[in-house]
This record gives structure tokens, C-alpha cells and sequence, in this order.
């Protein structure tokens, strides 16, 4: 199930970035958003990609600013590490407002980034 939250970019945390077992290069960038929402208004989102697919967290960072209105489609994930679980809010799209309203709200080159 995949969900969708729409809101203002708030912050981008630190990028965090190492190599698998394998060798492949990855990275998470974590980052905020703040919907108008009374409560429960606030999410963190992440954002993970590697090897060829690592151009997701650099079209991410060129085409959000900071302010901008997103659209985040995500998926909940629960994981356990050492008895304790943790879930997180995998995004694996993210629409800036401003690149949907330049295209008419419609289908095209916003629906190209692969992310």
C-alpha cells in the first residue's frame, strides 16, 4: 500500500552515503515535511537509491528548494534491529508543485524525473 502527503519542504537532514558489501556506492537523504494539517503535521521522509539509480537523490536536491510545495508518494516500513523496531517513510516520488503547474497539471517532463 503506498500512501501520498502534500505539503511544504522544510529541511533537508544530512545526506548519508556509504558502500555495500559488494562494493556499490548508496545513499539516504532524509528530509522534512510540513503539511497545514492541525495535527500529526510534520513527516520524515527518506529517500534511498544506489548504484545507477543514485541520480533519484541529486534530481531530489536540484529540483526541491527549500519552501517549495511537494507532493511525497511513499510507502511504511517496519524494520527490527537488535530487539527494538523502527519504521520509516520510504518516498519513492516526489512532485514539485511548480514543475506540475508548468506543465498544465498534466503528464510531462515533470513525470520524467525518477523519483
Amino acid at each position: 500500500m503506498s500512501f501520498e502527503v502534500t505539503g511544504k519542504l522544510e529541511k533537508y537532514l544530512e545526506l548519508q552515503e556509504g558502500n555495500t558489501k559488494a562494493g556499490e556506492v548508496w545513499k539516504k537523504q532524509a528530509f522534512l515535511v510540513k503539511t497545514d494539517e492541525s495535527y500529526n503535521n510534520l513527516y520524515c521522509f527518506e529517500l534511498f537509491a544506489k548504484g545507477e539509480h543514485l541520480t533519484k537523490i541529486e534530481n531530489l536536491l536540484k529540483y526541491n528548494k527549500i519552501g517549495d510545495d511537494v507532493k511525497v508518494s511513499f510507502n511504511v516500513s517496519a524494520n527490527e534491529y537488535n530487539g527494538k523496531y523502527y519504521t520509516s517513510l520510504s518516498a519513492w516520488r516526489v512532485e514539485n508543485s511548480k514543475t506540475q503547474e508548468n506543465n498544465g497539471g498534466s503528464s510531462g517532463a515533470g513525470d520524467d524525473l525518477p523519483f
